[in-house]
């Protein structure tokens, strides 16, 4: 770990950058450099370590790496991107686009966006002449793997640094075995491996972080941790009382949550009437837990805003409204010149340069210190103001028949434990990744499109070294190997001369346009009113009886996703969709319904117990009419874009083991296969030891501490009808996630 730089050090690194660069700062009106800025220039210039940098929010970071990254770049000949920014987002890579266009215009160093939305004819551009920074989704690059395999090693593989930007986000899951597979992919066709720099703000485990940037050699990854100097914080805990035998926390305003007539308050309504009072005439974040939650809480405000007669400064924020929406809602935050609210799920938690807000609120208990943390930097970014943050609590009402759990309040408790952590500075380490399995036959596929062929032992040592796939054992992956190419499965079969070839299911899975991704996302509808997209309409889970005769339009799990590249931001929620041209009530008329096999789960052994089956979803259309609450009239017809309308609807055997939808969003890659004792006829893996390892994870998860001791959380007065305030007096010990 390197020692904090001195004045002069802060001074020596300033004239170790360009002379463009110099300049730069100095029409940014910076006074000095930031002290992890300093140390990381000098650590990219003098070393040829990979580098993890952890940092803040807002302490400096991108341009802690990019400074001296064009400075040792900037005389570069050599063909091919000098540098790959990979990020989670692509609404990220713009931000950073902006960020960066301006000084490598300057510099003439060409930087491009790389992902499903970004302009085809700078990608085109980028192909005939590689040079300079791609900005890129992991998506994006398992794309040019398939579809142009000697692009992807002409572009990608003369890399002298990989920038993994939010990199926490990457230590778990899916995508995160995803992305460090890919990396070691473009390692392996280099004749030099890129140096690698990892970004973020909440990293619980620095030996974690330096093992997944660096699996082969951790301890050649330097640690750059910037000092604390953490704004004041400000911290409420507000607790609310639902009424009793409530059905949906979450209906709209107005609405019962059961089979009664007349409307009762709901906690939601009492927040919303805090919220409203508080907030108005500031930019602040409102986190809900759900889609649903922030529709039904954003309508709510607006409400209010109407009742009242004032400007509306509340508005949606999720993956469900179109890219233009959001945008529009980005700029107004950014620009400032108006108070806004946004009312967001996850979606504005991550880097997105929005501008400094004045408050953080959270609906819902915290779940995650990594996530609070971050979404906690989105405020007190300005020298000398506080960091403000609310939580709002949601608690059952108690009866004689409530339970032992209910009457614990967990919520409170979860809340007040994960305040104490906060103030500790503890960050939960990431945990382990169960979809090991089906991501590395992802990449089984990917690798042999990519190669047009390859024997099984130089396709194990790709994968299988030191990296996600490390606790792949030789045996596992020939029973696994054997066990794709079986009669039932088919998606891998085997030459004569021992090369492994796609299957006839193979094929068909690795030519899908949803193959580049391997996280999952609910299939959607595409709503338009007037010309105008709104947002999708998923439609993976039923209408909730209300939402239909209130606002809302349905329920789903959603992911932002691009075929060539996209963001994983899902959440499990309902979407009560509201915007400005959608003023009246939205009723579903299901004129036409839909039908569809049900998802069927089911193990294959108990060697790899990941995969999964499912089953081709026919969905005929839904027809959804628009009525003006206010003048009793239609307003306008909404489009709904089948998800098959451009590529016709898919119909195979029922006996088949892999069928895949044809969703426009995009349903994700995650192996779908049925177990078998069928067998190659020849043996995969006779040149590999067959020792014998149980298929999982390397290393088991360590349960982090969550303990807090709760007093007196939360006296405030006011109350609302049944939705009542409630404060907490209780202590509490070892509280166990």
């Amino acid at each position: 770990m390197s020692s904090p730089a001195s004045a002069s050090g802060l001074e020596s690194a300033y004239h170790r950058l360009h002379p463009k660069i110099r300049r730069w700062i100095r029409d940014q009106g910076w006074d000095e450099l930031r002290e992890i800025q300093a140390r990381t220039i000098m650590e990219v210039l003098d070393g040829d370590r990979d580098i993890l940098i952890a940092a803040t929010t807002a302490a400096g970071k991108t341009e802690a790496a990019f400074l001296p990254i064009l400075t040792s770049i900037a005389d570069r000949k050599a063909s091919g991107f000098s540098v790959l920014y990979v990020s989670p987002l692509k609404a990220l890579i713009n931000d950073q686009f902006r960020r960066l266009e301006e000084l490598c215009e300057s510099m003439e160093i060409p930087v491009v966006r790389w992902h499903g939305d970004a302009p085809q004819a700078d990608k085109k551009k980028a192909m005939s002449k590689p040079d300079g920074i791609a900005l890129i989704t992991p998506e994006s690059i398992e794309a040019m793997f398939v579809r142009r395999p000697a692009d992807a090693k002409r572009l990608l593989s003369a890399a002298d640094f990989i920038v993994v930007d939010e990199l926490h986000s990457f230590l778990q899951g899916p995508r995160g075995l995803h992305v460090a597979s890919l990396l070691r992919r473009i390692d392996a066709m280099a004749a030099r491996p890129a140096r690698r720099v990892g970004l973020s703000a909440t990293i619980g485990d620095l030996g974690q972080a330096r093992a997944w940037l660096r699996p082969a050699d951790p301890d050649r990854v330097a640690e750059l941790l910037a000092k604390s100097d953490a704004p004041e914080l400000r911290l409420q805990v507000r607790g609310y009382v639902e009424p009793l035998d409530l059905d949906d926390p979450d209906h709209a305003e107005g609405g019962t949550g059961s089979e009664q007539d007349l409307p009762r308050r709901i906690a939601l309504d009492s927040i919303s009437d805090h919220l409203f009072e508080t907030l108005r005439g500031e930019n602040n974040l409102v986190f809900g837990g759900s889609r649903r939650t922030v529709e039904s809480t954003a309508d709510r405000l607006r409400r209010r805003s109407e009742k009242l007669n004032v400007p509306n400064e509340f508005y949606p924020h999720h993956g469900s409204l179109s890219k233009v929406l959001r945008e529009e809602l980005e700029d107004r935050l950014k620009d400032g010149r108006l108070p806004t609210t946004a009312v967001c799920t996850s979606t504005l938690e991550l880097g997105v340069d929005i501008g400094s807000v004045k408050s953080v609120a959270q609906i819902g208990a915290p779940r995650s210190l990594a996530s609070l943390r971050q979404r906690l930097g989105r405020t007190g970014r300005r020298r000398g103001t506080p960091s403000v943050l609310r939580i709002y609590l949601r608690e059952p009402n108690i009866d004689q028949k409530s339970g032992i759990l209910d009457r614990l309040r967990p919520n409170t408790i979860r809340s007040v434990a994960v305040v104490r952590l906060l103030l500790q500075g503890f960050v939960e380490e990431a945990g382990t990744s169960p979809e090991i399995a089906s991501t590395l036959i992802h990449q089984i596929l990917s690798v042999i499109v990519e190669r047009g062929g390859i024997r099984p032992k130089p396709l194990y040592d790709l994968l299988s070294g030191p990296g996600p796939f490390a606790s792949i054992a030789p045996a596992d992956f020939a029973n696994l190997l054997r066990h794709l190419g079986s009669r039932d499965v088919r998606f891998v079969e085997q030459a004569e001369d021992g090369t492994l070839m796609l299957g006839q299911e193979g094929e068909k899975t690795a030519q899908s346009r949803n193959f580049f991704a391997v996280f999952e996302s609910g299939e959607e509808w595409r709503l338009t009113v007037g010309g105008r997209t709104l947002g999708t309409l998923p439609i993976t889970y039923p209408v909730h009886k209300d939402e239909v005769r209130e606002k809302s339009l349905a329920g789903a799990v959603v992911a932002d996703h691009e075929p060539d590249g996209g963001s994983a931001v899902g959440d499990a929620v309902d979407v009560a969709q509201q915007g400005s041209d959608l003023r009246g009530s939205a009723d579903l008329d299901m004129r036409k319904t839909y039908s569809r096999n049900d998802a069927r789960a089911q193990r294959l052994d108990d060697r790899i117990p990941f995969l999964r089956l499912y089953r081709l979803r026919s969905l005929a259309h839904v027809v959804v009419s628009l009525s003006s609450a206010n003048r009793g009239r239609s307003c306008g017809a909404m489009t709904i874009s089948s998800p098959s309308s451009k590529r016709g609807s898919s119909k195979r055997s029922k006996d088949q083991s892999f069928i895949r939808s044809s969703a426009p969003s995009g349903r994700s890659f995650i192996a779908r296969a049925r177990s078998s004792n069928s067998t190659f006829g020849m043996d995969p893996f006779s040149s590999i030891s067959s020792s014998s390892s149980v298929c999982g994870p390397s290393r088991p998860s360590k349960d982090a501490p969550f303990a807090a001791e709760a007093t007196g959380v939360s006296t405030v007065e006011g109350a609302g009808s049944s939705s009542k305030m409630f404060a907490s007096s209780s202590e509490t010990t070892a509280v166990s996630r």
